[in-house]
């Protein structure tokens, strides 16, 4: 097959194009331009839209001996990923833009691009796994790393988009991975992972929406309140906020009860914030738009659920129609947002995804 491997110029994405490769296919690296200036983005830090991390996958490249390109979807990739992440913040729900960047970059606009010009598939260093099921389609199954599992923010692809997909290391460890990426003298065997968001700089997302929201946000600044009413703060912008966070509130009076307080509620129009105690947090039911199926839609599934990409999952009975998913909980999940993602597993197979429209607490 003609494999076009995407490097970001990381341990994970260097070996799955070597692997590729020694796998008999005819492979191409490239490495995905995504910020208009790196420098204005995270440079010389760990991300992915660095001159740093395209230099390196240009290096494994070389090692491993195949072609190599930079492909520059900046301007998609701003549009699609970046924007959006400031219009759902700015709206008070909270996206996943890693997700969305899959969904709409490395799987659509990559995968578009790679079949008009021949390749026959799209590898990338996600940690996760491919079969055929016993209906002839793609399944996808999480990784045998549970701490590296990356079938979350994976569980947007469709079956089409599954068919051309390459996932080289879902079997394998990290562990694993790094020694391999040591014995074949690729220079990004030790590099430490990415984390936090790719553009924002320096991991401060209140910050950088600050700066780049600018009179596009609905407020700068407004009333921390109790679930009575009372002031107990002020905050510089409603957009710095998530449910469920803790950390940061900058409380002037304290719980009466002294229990620590999180974020209940976030009110775009009015500059509220609704802080109380954790209990209030606990969601049962939530209802999901713009779902996503990996293979055919289920009308009903008794399965897991996960909320978050590093979370746990949650039991919980899927139903479908149309549009329109309800999951409701039977554990319950705490400081889940309009606009995170949840990812229908049916054993260790990802069902496909929705965004979270709305949450039913106790």
């Amino acid at each position: 097959m003609k494999v076009l491997a995407a490097m970001s110029g990381g341990v994970d994405s260097a070996v799955a194009a070597a692997r590729a490769a020694e796998a008999g296919h005819d492979v191409t690296g490239i490495h995905l331009a995504l910020s208009r200036n790196p420098a204005s983005y995270r440079s010389g830090a760990r991300g992915c839209c660095t001159i740093e991390d395209a230099n390196d996958a240009r290096r494994a490249a070389d090692v491993i001996g195949i072609p190599f390109y930079v492909w520059d979807l900046s301007d998609r990739f701003h549009e699609d990923v970046v924007e959006d992440f400031m219009d759902e913040y700015a709206a008070g729900r909270t996206p996943n833009p890693c997700l969305r960047c899959n969904e709409k970059i490395k799987f659509a606009a990559v995968l578009d691009r790679a079949l008009g010009l021949g390749f026959d598939a799209v590898a990338t260093g996600h940690y996760a796994r491919l079969r055929t099921g016993p209906d002839g389609l793609v399944e996808m199954h999480r990784a045998v790393d549970d701490g590296k599992d990356q079938s979350y923010v994976l569980g947007v692809l469709d079956q089409e988009q599954l068919r051309h997909a390459l996932f080289p290391l879902g079997g394998s460890t990290k562990t694993e991975v790094r020694a391999e990426a040591a014995r074949r003298g690729l220079l990004v065997a030790d590099k430490p992972d990415s984390h936090d968001i790719c553009f924002v700089a320096h991991g401060d997302t209140p910050g950088w929406l600050r700066e780049k929201l600018g009179d596009r946000a609905p407020n700068h600044g407004g009333a921390i309140v109790d679930e009575s009413g009372v002031l107990v703060g002020t905050h510089t912008g409603t957009y710095g906020f998530t449910i469920g966070q803790r950390k940061g509130l900058r409380l002037g009076h304290p719980a009466p009860d002294g229990k620590p307080r999180f974020v209940l509620d976030i009110e775009p129009a009015s500059g509220t914030v609704t802080v109380g105690p954790r209990e209030r947090l606990a969601v049962h039911r939530l209802s999901g738009i713009r779902p996503r199926w990996c293979g055919e839609a289920p009308s009903r599934l008794e399965g897991t659920v996960q909320l978050r990409a590093h979370g746990d999952e949650h039991r919980a009975v899927v139903s479908v129609a149309d549009d329109a998913v309800d999951v409701e909980l039977l554990d319950p999940a705490y400081g889940i947002a309009p606009g995170q993602a949840v990812v229908v597993y049916d054993g260790s197979r990802v069902v496909g995804s929705a965004t979270i429209a709305s949450t039913v607490r106790a």
